[in-house]
């Protein structure tokens, strides 16, 4: 795993620009290497800041989706549409306004899907179809960024302090039934999962976050804060504002 890099912004609408030209970027890149390129989407509030400042750039560079696979991090266990899952507000802040084709779009199932109202069974479902798209390289497909917001408590992901998902190495993905953040049932993808993607990129913004940030930095007990475990295989950055880099 990488050893974790730190990129600091004055504020949170510094820190979103420069994720998303980032970001815009690497898909540029990866169009003209004629590759495809597998992006995990997050959640929360600088993650979704971090998609509108993506929809613009991308829209004023006018970049091709075609080549792009959008996949998540969590998910809330929730019906489909529902303003609280990170699908439905990552659509309003990106996927409404981009031409990516819809088969390429992989949303953590819902709860009023085909899985019956089991949590455990949609974490089964979307790991199989990380697993297609991974066409027997692995249990995922290389990831080639994997965003992740961080918890005041350390959490990435919906792998929270103390639970059980965060210790999980052998499934890819993992259901979650007693989140200590409501809703209790969540969609997670396991810490080797998230280790699988060339890198990671940890967003945090604000005061609030700053001793996750440090938590993360110092590499420390996963159990305690699985912040700490997310690592790119070849690069993790921490993309912080001042605020959230105050105790560094």
């Amino acid at each position: 795993m990488s050893e974790p890099e730190i990129v600091r912004h004055a504020d949170a609408a510094g820190l979103a620009d420069s994720v998303a030209l980032k970001l815009v970027n690497m898909i540029v890149q990866a169009e003209a290497d004629k590759r495809d390129f597998h992006l995990v989407l997050t959640g929360g509030g600088i993650g979704i800041r971090a998609l509108e400042a993506v929809r613009d750039h991308a829209n004023e560079a006018g970049i091709s989706w075609a080549h792009v696979h959008l996949w998540w991090g969590d998910e809330r266990y929730l019906p489909d549409k529902d303003p609280e899952r990170n699908e439905t507000q990552a659509c309003a802040a990106l996927i409404d306004s981009i031409s990516v084709p819809s088969h390429q779009v992989h949303p953590i199932p819902a709860s009023d899907g085909l899985d019956g109202g089991q949590v455990e069974h949609a974490a089964t479902r979307y790991g199989r179809e990380l697993a297609v798209a991974a066409r027997g390289e692995g249990p995922v497909p290389v990831f080639d960024v994997c965003l992740l917001g961080v918890g005041p408590d350390a959490h990435v992901a919906s792998l929270f302090p103390g639970l059980s998902g965060v210790r999980e190495d052998e499934a890819s993905v993992a259901a979650v039934r007693d989140s200590p953040k409501p809703p209790t049932e969540r969609v997670t993808l396991t810490l080797p999962s998230i280790r699988a993607a060339r890198e990671v990129w940890v967003l945090a913004s604000g005061e609030g976050k700053a001793e996750a940030v440090r938590l993360g930095l110092a590499g420390g007990s996963v159990d305690e804060a699985p912040v700490a475990g997310a690592r790119g295989a070849e690069r993790t950055v921490f993309w912080v504002d001042e605020a959230a880099a105050s105790e560094l």
